[in-house]
């Protein structure tokens, strides 16, 4: 036990404590341990920041067991030997400088103690920590300048509207020192700030109409410290969010309006306007009829945007029946917020004057449509039928109808002034049975001219069915028998058609128009009737087609009946009763009138062809009789210098003399000549020997005696180069003779497009090539 005790007087005993007397006591003998354990001894080391105290400030002591004169103390790290310093000797550590706990609280540093004379370790370096105290010495201060906030207009006491915060650099560790106080300094009618910041409303009738945003001040201070409690402020910028807490108004309280009679349904009559104060989102208007009995005449639709009552009709308004509208309508808004609502408050209510204008409009027809019976084949001497429109208008001017169009077309159907409508013919209803009309009615005005608008109506006309055409076969049958038919057998089944109305009930009767004969009918007493073979075994040797003639009687009034042929082919069968061999009967073929109309034209223009034939011959022949009495004409044939003809024929040819000269005894008689007649010139002996004198009096004597041909008074020689031509002959003119080596007769086998060619080229050897 008192071993324990000297033991935790050792360990709480400073260092100096350990003297020899002291290990003694303890019963320890200097020669026990030949090495004693040294450590470093302080105290932990703090300091307050901005100690108001002269520099430097005394920081602690730092010392160690090795009690040396030659030892020496030394510090390293974070400031050392700029803010602290140790004395060598003592170990005592200063700063000099005051400390901001703020801008750092802790310096980690190094401490060594060093043989001043051999300059090494008397004891292994040992880290401290010098912290520094806080002082309450800081503001608090806003994380921004301003804040904002929202809450809805008319919101409870105590509603959030938004959170301020503000920091104290302080240590929040030590009580006191980082607390912040908030404080509404301006605004505090309003809004109030609790310990955390948040802002809450302070009354319960902040109204967005009155006003809509609200700049309070917020202090905020901390514990009073070194400066005596000091704040800062910020700005707390709050909006009120609008709700539906207004009633529409009208801005005024009468509403007139002028719109023409004609304006049409839907369309827009006025505009109410109203005044709600609340923001558009918040807007939701709906008009009302208060008085007046018109909301089956009128309707008013909200709009979105304008928050505008739009007033249209919902029926087609009539000046001649009411002039003028008067009706109250009452503005009001059924989403507003019921808490808001006070009962038995103001209504906004407003009269409405709608006047009615005057307009011109057309006609109007009694009827929409009017429908009228006749019976074809009738030509009445009244009218059909009237129709009839009235001027809607207080003028009650006289009404001009006139027919527009009808269907079918035609000028059969008419219609007067006053409306009447007349047939001027008789009409077939199987040709048409309605007829459709449209009728124009027009005003007369002042001047006794015609209004530029009208109306129309339909007029329809039924045809009525007569009993006026005879049933005839259905379809063109073409029976046929076997020669050795037996007696009964059934050859064809007919049936009729008849081109009037076939209404149910209606029958046919079908006879023979004679009972001589090798047929007989047998009514089905279904409208249609049989073909049998009455004694069988034709012949055809004798006749190979028999004409059957039938009777078709109807049941109407008057009973008319048509004669219709059938024709009935007799014909060879095998033994299964089959056709191996028919006669084809003859078929009635008609011509129909637009056959007749084609026959007509091509005739016509046949006529017409043939008569361009004869005038153009009688021109001719009075053009021929013209040449005879031509006067006389003269030209020079001048010589020419192209290539291609021989020499010889370069002479010039002197064509002065262009009458024909006939002697009559003595005398010399003169006239016009339609062909001229060269005369040869005189000069040397070749002159008029040469081959081209001798071409020339060959082509003379042709013009001479053509009749056909136009009178030229130039002689034109073709097909002749002249016979002293090195060349020979280079025209293609002969090409197509008959004394020509090569046949072109194939050019026929190569088609369409080489006909021009062979037309040309591959003529018969005994034709004559015409120049």
């Amino acid at each position: 036990m008192k071993t324990l005790i000297l033991l935790f007087s050792l360990i709480l005993a400073p260092a100096s404590a350990y003297t020899e007397d002291f290990k003694t006591k303890l019963n320890l003998s200097p020669d026990s341990h030949k090495r004693f354990k040294r450590e470093w001894i302080w105290n932990q080391m703090h300091i307050m920041e901005e100690i108001n105290s002269p520099l430097p400030h005394h920081v602690g002591k730092i010392t160690s067991s090795a009690r040396k004169k030659n030892a020496m103390y030394v510090l390293e790290g974070e400031y050392a030997n700029s803010i602290f310093k140790v004395r060598e000797d003592t170990g005592d550590v200063y700063a000099f400088e005051r400390l901001d706990r703020e801008k750092k609280s802790e310096y980690n540093l190094t401490a060594h103690c060093i043989d001043r004379t051999t300059n090494k370790e008397l004891e292994p370096p040992s880290t401290f920590i010098i912290k520094v105290y806080d002082v309450n010495d800081n503001v608090p201060v806003f994380v921004q300048k301003a804040f904002n906030g929202s809450v809805p207009e008319m919101s409870p006491v105590g509603t959030s509207v938004t959170k301020v915060t503000a920091v104290d650099a302080d240590d929040p560790t030590v009580a006191g020192h980082a607390t912040v106080i908030y404080q509404v300094i301006q605004g505090e009618r309003y809004f109030t700030v609790d310990e955390s910041g948040v802002i809450s409303t302070a009354t319960a009738d902040l109204d967005r109409e009155t006003q809509s945003t609200y700049e309070i001040v917020v202090k905020a201070k901390d514990s009073p410290g070194l400066h005596g409690g000091d704040s800062s402020t910020a700005t707390v910028i709050i909006t009120l969010s609008d709700i539906n807490d207004n009633f529409p108004t009208f801005k005024q309280q009468s509403f007139h309006f002028k719109v023409p009679e004609n304006i049409r349904v839907g369309s827009e009559v006025g505009r109410l306007k109203v005044e709600d104060i609340d923001e558009p989102q918040n807007r939701n208007t709906k008009y009302n009829f208060v008085r007046g009995h018109y909301r089956d005449t009128f309707e008013i639709i909200p709009n979105a945007f304008t928050n505008e009552g739009i007033i249209k009709p919902k029926k087609p308004l009539d000046y001649e029946k009411i002039k003028e509208y008067k009706f109250d309508i009452e503005a009001t808004d059924p989403t507003v917020n019921m808490r808001f609502f006070k009962s038995g408050g103001p209504k906004s209510i407003a009269a409405i004057t709608i006047e009615i204008l005057d307009v011109d409009e057309p006609p109007i027809f009694s009827q929409p449509s009017y429908v009228y019976k006749i019976k074809e084949n009738y030509l009445p001497k009244n009218p059909l039928g009237t129709v009839l429109a009235v001027d809607p208008d207080a003028a009650k001017r006289k009404i001009r109808y006139t027919l527009r169009r009808s269907s079918p077309s035609g000028d059969y159907v008419k219609i007067s002034n006053s409306g009447d409508i007349f047939i001027s013919k008789p009409l077939d209803r199987e040709a048409s049975a309605w007829h459709n009309l449209t009728v124009a009615a027009q005003e007369i005005m002042a001047d006794n001219r015609l209004s530029d608008i009208e109306s129309h109506t339909q007029v329809y006309i039924q045809v009525l069915d007569q009993n006026d055409n005879a049933p005839e076969f259905a379809h063109p049958y073409e029976p046929k028998v076997c020669e050795n038919a037996a007696p009964g057998k059934v050859i064809i089944r007919i049936s009729a058609t008849d081109k009037d109305e076939m209404l149910p009930g209606v029958n046919f009767k079908y006879s023979l128009t004679t009972e001589d004969s090798n047929f007989t009918l047998v009514d089905n007493h279904e409208n249609t009737a049989n073909v049998t073979v009455k004694y069988g075994q034709f012949n055809r040797e004798r006749a190979k087609i028999h004409y059957l003639p039938i009777i078709i009687s109807d049941s109407g009034t008057p009973e008319l009946s048509s004669t219709n042929t059938l024709s009935i082919s007799v014909c060879k069968c095998d033994e299964k009763g089959e056709f191996t061999f028919c006669e084809e009967a003859a078929k009635q073929v008609g011509v129909s009138i637009q056959a007749l109309v084609a026959i007509f034209i091509c005739i016509l223009t046949i006529l017409v062809i043939t008569l361009l034939i004869i005038l153009r011959k009688r021109h001719k022949k009075e053009l021929t009789v013209l040449r005879k009495n031509v006067a006389e004409i003269h030209e020079q044939l001048v010589t020419y210098d192209e290539e291609g003809g021989g020499e010889m024929d370069t002479t010039s040819y002197d064509v002065s003399v262009l009458n024909s000269v006939r002697k009559n005894g003595m005398n010399l008689e003169t006239r016009p000549c339609l062909y001229a007649q060269v005369q040869k010139p005189t000069g040397n002996g070749n002159s008029g020997t040469g081959e081209m004198a001798i071409m020339i009096e060959v082509k003379k004597d042709e013009a001479d005696n053509d009749g056909d041909l136009l009178p030229y008074d130039t002689l034109h020689i073709y097909g002749y180069e002249g016979a002293e031509s090195i060349a020979e002959s280079l025209s293609s003119l002969e090409s197509g003779s008959s004394d020509s080596d090569i046949d072109y007769d194939f050019l026929n086998d190569w088609g369409p497009r080489f006909k021009m060619l062979a037309e040309l080229y591959g003529l018969e050897p005994n034709e004559d090539f015409v120049y």
